[in-house]
């Protein structure tokens, strides 16, 4: 991906399950066979309660209106025809009374910035809000917007860039080497300023926005509007807290900690608040001593894979806590034992995160039940006299997917002050080769972990290898649809996929049945190059069913790429690359977000809308991969054509975005997206020696001194220009 994503890729786990199990053939029969209607009651979206059948019938009858928008490599946002998409809130705006604007985004200090709206917008929830200010999910007119903010552009942040202390003679960052003789020191960052700047950059916004006559606006010195980030204080809660594993010298009883991290797709709850899912954390760490095998299997190194080096910063003037929050990002022994170091400190980071909108003084929980990982959202399915189900992510190379499911069972009376997430089984999923699958629990009493449970929450990848899950090609963003209570999952992509498994390598299965080299001569990565979406059905459609069957919804390619790459017969009104995120609207439509770097040749990244049926209302593929010229490992697996009638684009992004994040308004009348990190390619080209720089994009920029516009991650507001409901 672009350097915001850059990649963690740990799992050297043998765990194969699948990965042998090729030219296998999944019977139509099992695929279609079996299964009950959803019990009447299921919560969608925090939105209401619907009957499954009368929910059923209004998605079967569903039809898009309106016209494919073309693949564009334009720095514009192009949406369809009859329809209007505004900037509602970007990077920097002020939220307190008092605030303002600067005209260069780079001047806002540290303390400016975490009174503004952070960088990369990406995972998004609309909560409604009456006239009195208290909780309306109905309302449309007032609500609340939690945004995430996963990371930064840095070129674009400081002047110039950050700056470094021992570079190589090339000006470029050095890799620290603490064995080497001489060791090598790790390049450092020169000023504490930039650094907290930085943080701020990073968290949660939630931000009031209302109606007007000229449409919607974000309220300025709301009583909600509240910035979450790597300073704020924190909980740990569930069988992590209290644990020697995540003890530190902020606190020794190991029940607080401090801040959240690289906060990328999110989840809610049926009683009304937000879940932040924290993604690439372990790139901020840096430790010059050893790495433990359990660090290692979460990427965690020497000197991280960010280049922000926050643990390299020199004490800010004053000291104090803030020359603490920076050296906590340096994991070595220092001291007696952990109270006296931030040896655990990265085990205080990769949960989900409960935050309360409608309170600004409330603190925010680290569920650690839920596991630890590079979470990709936690939506749930909440069907009343049952258990909940949160469905997650871990997104890496390789890595698994994952269900908690709750103690208590659901009645859509709970209040917001609740520890439910606390108490729970983690699953992760296994997949196979004959269309079924189940959900392993991870539970201290199974001798085959060796695991207590608080090991389990914070060593999750360790326990998941020994469960043996089925690795997966990036699992991200998860979706419940509406009607039948399946469940969505976007596989993004996944370079290490290939026709037999060597050491990296992982072999092609039938849940990961893709391996092959991008047909245009631009992009010459091997691999799953276009990712896919798979959708499972659970057991009598129960939330807490072990066991689930499994198809393919479509296949990511391009419309022109063989046909044993265009599996689903995509065609340029609906083919895309690299599905990210993923959302089903409470109506039934299926909205797929790109974030892609194989398709940019021909078009920048986008957002689709889909009526995408059920499990089983397609038929066998084979898959028969082929890398220069060598074929092998043919694979069968159930899957569907789609056509533009029932998938097409929506809307493509200005030039080096991502798209993602994406709620709307209960009356379907206003939809809002995230573009985050337009311009990203963008940048100083060598800057350290030139000062050069290159701009990609300019969207929704702000002139700077020098007369150059840098871009700015923006949540966009779209409405229809008739007032109608949005895609039908």
């Amino acid at each position: 991906m672009g350097h915001h994503h850059p990649m963690e890729d740990s799992n050297r786990s043998t765990n194969h399950r699948l990965e042998t199990l090729v030219s296998q053939r999944i019977s139509r029969r099992a695929v279609i066979k079996g299964g009950s209607t959803l019990g009447v009651g299921m919560m969608f979206g925090g939105l209401g309660l619907a009957g499954c059948s009368e929910t059923s019938d209004a998605a079967a009858s569903l039809k898009l209106g309106f016209a494919a928008v073309p693949k564009s490599t334009a720095d514009v946002v192009t949406v369809p025809a009859g329809y209007t998409a505004k900037p509602l809130v970007s990077w920097g705006d002020p939220l307190f009374a008092g605030g303002t604007l600067p005209a260069s985004i780079h001047d806002l200090t540290p303390a400016q910035q975490e009174a503004a709206l952070g960088d990369h917008h990406d995972g998004m929830y609309y909560f409604g809000l009456s006239a009195a200010g208290l909780p309306d999910r109905s309302n449309s007119l007032r609500g609340l917007l939690a945004i995430n903010h996963e990371a930064i552009t840095e070129d674009f942040t400081h002047v110039k860039g950050p700056t470094f202390n021992n570079l190589d003679a090339a000006g470029r960052l050095q890799a620290a080497d603490a064995a080497a003789t001489p060791p090598k020191l790790d390049s450092s960052r020169t000023s504490s300023d930039e650094c907290l700047k930085e943080m701020a950059l990073h968290g949660i916004t939630v931000v009031e926005i209302e109606k007007s006559v000229s449409g919607y606006r974000y309220v300025q010195g709301g009583s909600f509007n509240r910035r979450i980030t790597p300073y704020t204080p924190v909980l740990l809660s569930g069988p992590a807290s209290g644990s020697d594993l995540v003890k530190t010298k902020y606190d020794s009883v190991g029940r607080k900690a401090r801040g959240t991290l690289n906060n990328c797709a999110n989840g809610f709850t049926p009683w009304g608040t937000y879940l932040t899912c924290e993604e690439n954390w372990a790139g901020y760490f840096g430790q010059y001593g050893t790495v433990t095998p359990e660090q290692a299997r979460y990427g965690l190194g020497r000197h991280g894979f960010q280049n922000l080096r926050w643990y390299t910063a020199p004490d800010p003037v004053g000291t104090g806590d803030a020359a603490d929050l920076m050296s906590r990002f340096q994991l070595n022994a220092t001291g007696a034992d952990a109270s006296a170091d931030y040896r655990n400190e990265a085990n205080t980071f990769g949960y989900v995160v409960e935050i309360d909108p409608y309170d600004p003084s409330s603190t925010p929980k680290k569920r650690t039940a839920l596991g630890r990982f590079s979470h990709e959202g936690c939506w749930p399915k909440a069907i009343k006299g049952k258990r909940l189900g949160f469905y997650m992510g871990d997104d890496s190379k390789g890595e698994y997917f994952y269900k908690f499911v709750t103690d208590a069972i659901f009645t859509g009376t709970e209040s917001r002050q609740n520890d439910i997430l606390d108490n729970g089984v983690l699953h992760v999923a296994i997949f196979n080769a004959d269309g079924t699958g189940r959900w392993q629990p991870l539970l201290a009493s199974d001798l085959a972990l060796g695991m207590t449970a608080a090991e389990i929450a914070v060593h999750t990848r360790v326990a998941a290898d020994r469960a043996g899950a089925t690795k997966m090609d990036r699992p991200e963003w998860t979706a419940v649809h509406p009607g039948n209570g399946e469940v969505y999952l976007t596989l993004t992509k996944n370079d290490q996929r290939a026709l037999v498994a060597t050491p990296g390598k992982q072999a092609v299965d039938p849940a990961n049945p893709r391996a092959y080299k991008d047909h245009d001569g631009g992009f010459s990565k091997t691999g799953n190059n276009n990712g896919h979406v798979i959708r499972i059905r659970e057991t009598s459609d129960d939330p807490a069913a072990t066991t689930f069957r499994w198809d393919i919804y479509v296949f990511g390619a391009e419309a022109d790429a063989p046909t044993n790459v265009n599996l689903s017969g995509l065609s340029d009104d609906n083919d895309f690359s690299s599905p990210d995120g993923l959302w089903f609207d409470p109506r039934g439509v299926l909205w797929l977000q790109t974030d892609d770097d194989a398709y940019l040749d021909e078009t920048n990244c986008m957002m689709l809308a889909g009526i995408p049926g059920q499990l089983g209302d397609g038929g066998p593929i084979t898959v028969n991969n082929r890398i220069d010229g060598a074929s092998a490992a043919v694979v069968t697996v159930a899957g569907k054509k789609v056509s533009a009638d029932n998938l097409r684009r929506f809307l493509v992004g200005p030039k080096g975005s991502e798209i993602t994040g994406i709620d709307m308004t209960p009356d379907r009348k206003a939809l809002f997206v995230n573009i985050q990190h337009p311009g990203e390619l963008g940048g100083f080209a060598d800057y350290r020696q030139t000062g050069a720089f290159v701009q990609q994009s300019s969207f929704n920029a702000l002139e700077t001194v020098d007369g150059q516009k840098r871009a700015r991650s923006t949540t966009l507001v779209i409405t229809k220009d008739d007032g109608g409901e949005i895609a039908l």
